[in-house]
């Protein structure tokens, strides 16, 4: 995970997740296990903002000229 990256509405970012340490690892650990025993995601975790980007293309005007990039909350990832 890289420090100081753009964040969502969650303002937790990776250096705050590193600085939890050896406790917060073991909280987010069990957080991570009941989703998944469970089955159903939190709603935070599947809310994601895409933000197309055109390609080298000045005049770009159809889908095959974008690319995109997704925004997730960090604690998703």
């Amino acid at each position: 995970m890289r420090n100081k990256e753009a964040t969502i509405d969650e303002d937790v970012t990776g250096d705050l997740i590193k600085l939890l340490g050896e406790c917060g690892l073991k909280i987010i650990t069990k957080l991570t296990n009941k989703i998944y025993e469970s089955g159903e995601w939190l709603k935070e975790f599947t809310d994601v903002t895409t933000i197309a980007v055109k390609k080298k293309k000045p005049q770009a005007t159809k889908c095959s000229d974008h690319g995109s990039i997704s925004l997730i909350a960090h604690t998703a990832k």
